[in-house]
């Protein structure tokens, strides 16, 4: 864990890998915990160096709003899930995350071992909104981003995530579940559509069986094949865009 400098106050952040081309790894709405944490070990072991910030900094540290209960539980997890995640996620505006995006961007190029300026980054649940709206505020710096069963991201709202696709230059990783109700084959085609009107380099797919989650081995969303191929897909994309 490192400490980073924010004004008002200093977020947590996990790093993982000796040398490589950088990567930000965004958390899903659970947080910075454990499971995040060997997810950002296995990435590094492809050879890059991978920060993982606390984004709910501002309300506490990591440890403070880790889950006491076992997620595997689906009870548990409904009710982890009520106990004030949404108000956190909330509270992460546009403003808010491109403030904290430039920080993060900052700390991750001035690790030790990261090498070039091509930055990847792969975002789960509200993370990978984190990681679309970064690419499209900083597209001269993000080469690649994973968005993985990433729910809201066509809403009828003016500032829904997929208007910020023709911002982007980086290319686009998407790995939907079949079964989430946060992202529902309408909005999944209607993000589709706006990264080819983009023109955007993009490979979006439907994980079969899968439910929102499916990447967290500590939730009862977890489903092993969906996981598993959503790290191959990742690598790919990775060593394609960030180790030319």
């Amino acid at each position: 864990m490192i400490e980073i400098a924010f004004p008002g106050g200093s977020a947590e952040g996990y790093v993982s890998g000796e040398s490589g081309p950088g990567v930000l790894l965004f958390q899903d709405a659970i947080g910075l915990r454990p499971q995040i944490e060997r997810m950002a070990d296995r990435i590094a072991s492809w050879g890059y160096v991978v920060l993982a910030p606390h984004v709910f900094w501002r309300d506490g540290r990591a440890a403070d709003l880790a889950p006491t209960v076992d997620l595997r539980d689906p009870a548990s997890r409904d009710a982890f899930f009520a106990s004030g995640v949404g108000e956190r996620m909330a509270r992460l505006t546009p403003d808010v995350l491109q403030a904290d995006g430039d920080v993060w961007l900052e700390t991750l190029h001035g690790l030790p071992g990261v090498s070039g300026t091509a930055i990847g980054a792969t975002g789960y649940c509200f993370g990978g909104r984190i990681a679309l709206h970064l690419a499209a505020s900083r597209p001269d710096d993000i080469a690649a981003i994973g968005m993985f069963h990433t729910g809201g991201i066509v809403t009828e709202e003016a500032g829904s995530p997929h208007t910020e696709v023709p911002r982007i230059r980086a290319a686009v990783l998407a790995g939907h579940a079949d079964n989430d109700g946060s992202n529902t084959p309408g909005q999944i085609a209607a993000f589709d559509a706006a990264l080819a009107a983009a023109g955007v380099d993009h490979r979006t797919a439907v994980y079969p069986n899968a439910l929102h989650g499916y990447t967290m081995s500590d939730t009862a969303a977890y489903q092993e094949e969906a996981a598993e191929r959503h790290f191959r897909e990742l690598r790919e994309l990775f060593d394609r865009t960030l180790k030319q």
